[in-house]
């Protein structure tokens, strides 16, 4: 399996999954331009997708929707949304797994401030799985368990907790982002992955990082506190998703 993000943050998301011959985006929420443009430098066209999963409706997810042509799978309670937007429309079940050619996807439910929000747990036919959980305001038991196992984590990084309280955005946002349908603290993201971590794991990818709230190294360093409090820990490749540039290809 490859990853590799198009986009990470408030401005936009997407994320480049591949298996075999399978190849998937986890939402669309940047231009179908941006997304044209960065999968040819992946030597790939859009119409090389074989599907979008979508994660939840907010706009920096799925901004492109609307005329990519390519099968795209939202949650049952959201396809009124997309009914009369989107031509090739398919819907999931939260909590229930379907299947992409050779990748098997299960969304699960997660604490954010939209209809449905899923992360997904994704496999592919030889054994490999990603967890994705790129807007996330608080932790479950079910959040964990979908993710254990995982070879690659892409987790929300999106907000060190000194920085936004000093930050100038207003006290009822800040309220919003640190609240139980907001977004991952660092700290808290932090707590995630030491739970997650095991032998198997190889990456983890620290996504929607806030521009204003947060900074990579901040971000990187308490992921790398966390993995390093773990012996299985040591071994495993910490990457910061880029903002709007074309992130690292990962291979697992």
């Amino acid at each position: 399996m490859k990853i590799c993000t198009l986009a990470s943050g408030s401005s936009g998301n997407c994320l480049y999954v591949e298996s075999g011959e399978t190849k998937i985006l986890v939402d669309a929420g940047i231009s179908l331009r941006q997304i044209g443009l960065k999968l040819r430098k992946l030597d790939m066209e859009l119409s090389d997708i074989d599907a979008v999963i979508v994660t939840h409706e907010h706009s920096d997810h799925t901004a492109a929707l609307r005329n990519i042509g390519v099968p795209v799978h939202v949650a049952r309670a959201t396809v009124h949304l997309w009914s009369s937007k989107v031509n090739s429309l398919r819907e999931f079940d939260t909590d229930t797994s379907f299947v992409i050619k050779d990748l098997s996807i299960t969304p699960f439910s997660v604490p954010h401030d939209a209809l449905d929000p899923v992360g997904f747990s994704i496999e592919s036919g030889q054994g490999k799985k990603i967890g994705v959980v790129t807007d996330i305001g608080s932790v479950t038991a079910l959040v964990r368990e979908r993710l254990r196992g995982s070879n690659a984590l892409v987790i929300e990084f999106n907000h060190d907790n000194d920085i936004l309280l000093y930050s100038h955005y207003p006290w009822d946002l800040k309220q919003r982002i640190r609240g139980r349908l907001g977004h991952l603290s660092n700290n808290q993201a932090s707590e995630l992955l030491s739970d997650l971590v095991h032998s198997g794991l190889r990456h983890v990818v620290l996504a929607h990082l806030s521009q204003v709230n947060n900074r990579p190294e901040v971000a990187f360093e308490s992921a790398s506190s966390a993995l390093r409090r773990t012996e299985e820990g040591t071994g495993v490749q910490i990457s910061v998703a880029p903002r709007k540039t074309l992130g690292e290809v990962l291979a697992i």
